[in-house]
């Protein structure tokens, strides 16, 4: 979808946004040299944006956080402990059953606000927290 032709539509669905924005991080990702393994991956304990694996071997667990500006509330704040606590065990999980428990993992969160006018503004917080 394009940001300019549909950004009044895409500005008020909060899913959409959030598809977009999950789509959007990891063409940025890409951009950096990471690949993905998984988008959405969900299990009991929790939910991961996007699984992906960095050039020395690291997996990288990503929150993306997309919002149409920050009015109230800066973006990064949101992740508060309870996200990060269901963050930290879907990871372990995902660890566990793709048989990957001896990587070396870390917790990224990339930020994306949209606001009504100009291009998007992506943040990208490398080992933004640690289990």
């Amino acid at each position: 979808m394009s940001l300019l032709l549909n950004r009044g539509k895409l500005l008020s669905d909060r899913k959409l946004l959030g598809r977009w924005g999950e789509r959007r991080c990891e063409r940025f990702l890409k951009k950096k040299g990471l690949k993905k393994l998984a988008r959405n991956f969900s299990c009991k304990t929790g939910e991961i944006d996007l699984v992906m694996v960095d050039a020395d071997g690291t997996i990288v667990f990503v929150e993306v956080k997309t919002r149409a500006d920050e009015s109230f509330t800066e973006t990064e704040e949101v992740i508060t402990a309870a996200k990060r606590l269901h963050l930290i065990r879907a990871a372990r999980y995902f660890l566990k059953i793709n048989d990957i428990e001896d990587r070396p993992c870390r917790f990224d969160v990339v930020t994306i606000v949209s606001g009504p006018a100009g291009p998007e503004q992506i943040r990208h917080y490398e080992n933004a927290f640690v289990p």
